[in-house]
């Protein structure tokens, strides 16, 4: 876990990055009707749009909420740190999923529109199993195996 905040920074950026690239992925594939060698390289054109977005919203509004819910419900000091770190990521993937979602349907499918509610909707129920899965599974742990690397004591 980040100790200060040039590390808090290093951590977000690389969470938001390998996050991003892999809902961008997903999404796209959702568009296009399945997974293929060139939806990983399309997915490169929107993650200069959305990884700007997700870090601020991630470092500025929903990391600190996460981890406020978090502190507030376990003693940081007495518990298991696997419980803290998952009680971070399902927070933060509970706030930040509608929240990305929401910027992807103004950005990519169709803007302000009489069915953006509803596209919003959709896109949210679609994103939260598998950025759920991702950051349990795969990117918190390849995210933190890799700070650790570079941080170690």
């Amino acid at each position: 876990m980040p100790k200060s905040f040039g590390q808090e920074i290093l951590f977000t950026f690389l969470m938001v990055f390998v996050m991003v690239y892999a809902m961008i992925c997903y999404n796209i594939a959702l568009a296009t009707g399945g997974l293929s060698n060139m939806v990983f390289l399309m997915a490169f054109h929107e993650l200069p749009i959305m990884a700007p977005v997700a870090f601020v919203l991630d470092f500025f509004i929903v990391g600190p909420i996460a981890k406020k819910i978090t502190f507030s419900n376990f003693d940081v000091k007495a518990t298991n740190p696997v419980f803290v770190i998952l009680s971070i990521s399902i927070c933060s993937v509970w706030l930040m999923c509608p929240l990305m979602s929401f910027v992807a349907t103004i950005l990519f499918k169709g803007g302000l529109q009489k069915e953006m509610i509803s596209i919003w909707l959709q896109t949210t129920a679609f994103n939260y199993p598998m950025a759920t899965f991702w950051q349990l599974l795969i990117a918190g742990p390849l995210v933190r195996a890799v700070f650790g690397l570079i941080f170690k004591k």
